[in-house]
């Protein structure tokens, strides 16, 4: 599956640059990206367990940028 969130609250490009190193490297995430510019999220992973790694990217997110939010 294959979905686009919008991102809250990113004030940084090199802090998007981490955030989709960290997104790449959860399980089951085929790929990830983070645009700075658009402020948007766009990820791919496996159907059956996207939730849990949406919640481990808004984790991986918010040890990086505090403020930054997922919005679903």
């Amino acid at each position: 599956m294959r979905k686009a969130f919008k991102l809250q609250d990113l004030d940084c490009a090199n802090c998007a640059a981490k955030m989709e190193n960290a997104i790449k490297g959860i399980d089951g995430v085929k790929s990830a990206t983070v645009s700075f510019m658009t402020q948007k999220l766009v990820i791919e992973a496996d159907d059956d367990c996207f939730d849990a790694v949406l919640d481990e990217a808004q984790r991986a997110c918010s040890k990086i940028e505090p403020d930054c939010v997922i919005l679903r």
